[in-house]
């Protein structure tokens, strides 16, 4: 059961969180229907994410045993064969499928996207530099629209774009930790890891902090945002934006972290307090 937790990863479903922007921001939470579609496609994205993981470690078990952290996964210790893993995967895709139908043809349709996304970045877009951390980012974004347009939600342009910064700032500052993991031999891991090197990823991470705070706080104090949410109270949101994208940097300069944006929340309470406070407080504004 062990090995089979780690292959499938259920601890990678919080990214799903991206699926609610939508609901919250839309406020729409008080619509069960839409909140029985949303939480639908987030089922979905957690399994075909999933699904994504096993068909990644399926063709990159070799390079993972050179890893220092990876060489433990099931498929490149030799804990699960191949076979069995792509059994489990095929069985991940056709629940997301059909889950997300169940949300709505357009959450299906998002899911193909993902799927095919993917699919293309393990068979080779992940070798092209910088493009592989924009297909990363794009999945993220994706998330969001099954969360919005794929239940008839209008997105926020802003708020688009700030998930799009921080979902770069997350790409990014994972392959600064996969670098600094490998100390010399990153390229033998990840061959898109030679044409990086740590004075052009801490350039690209700061660029991408940097935005991420500016769009979502012009987002909390745009005219707009007030109309629509009755109040201009949301800025009072943004320290706990702040805190946390500061932490995240102390974690991955000062903490060897950072190469796992899901276990770096599940298990840093400095960033847990932030989320949680961050989310109470859009809660008490917006309510």
């Amino acid at each position: 059961m062990t090995a089979w937790l780690k292959l499938l990863r259920p601890h990678q479903w919080v990214k799903s969180g991206f699926v609610f922007v939508g609901l919250l921001f839309g406020h729409a939470w008080h619509d069960a229907a839409v909140v029985q579609q949303v939480l639908l496609a987030a089922v979905a994205f957690s399994l075909a994410a999933s699904a994504v993981y096993v068909g990644n470690d399926i063709v990159d078990r070799e390079r993972d045993r050179q890893h220092p952290d990876k060489r433990r996964r099931p498929l490149a210790s030799g804990a699960i064969t191949p076979g069995l893993a792509m059994a489990v995967g095929v069985s991940c895709v056709l629940a997301a499928l059909g889950i997300a139908w169940l949300a709505s043809p357009a959450v299906a349709a998002i899911i193909v996207a993902y799927l095919l996304l993917n699919i293309g970045y393990t068979l080779g877009l992940k070798h092209i530099v910088l493009l592989d951390v924009f297909i990363i980012s794009a999945g993220f974004m994706l998330r969001i629209l099954a969360g919005t347009l794929g239940v008839g939600i209008a997105p926020s342009h802003w708020l688009l774009l700030c998930g799009f910064m921080v979902t770069l700032f997350l790409g990014f500052a994972k392959r600064r930790a996969e670098l600094k993991a490998l100390d010399g031999d990153a390229s033998g891991h990840r061959q898109v890891l030679e044409d990086y090197d740590p004075v052009l990823l801490d350039k690209l991470i700061g660029v991408c902090a940097a935005a991420t705070i500016v769009t979502y706080s012009l987002y909390t104090v745009a005219a707009d945002t007030a109309a629509l949410h009755g109040t201009g109270r949301l800025f009072a949101t943004v320290p706990f934006v702040v805190y946390g994208m500061f932490r995240y940097l102390f974690l991955l300069h000062r903490r060897d972290g950072g190469g796992d944006p899901a276990a770096e929340l599940l298990s840093d309470r400095h960033l847990l307090i932030a989320v949680a406070g961050w989310l109470a407080t859009v809660l008490l504004v917006l309510s």
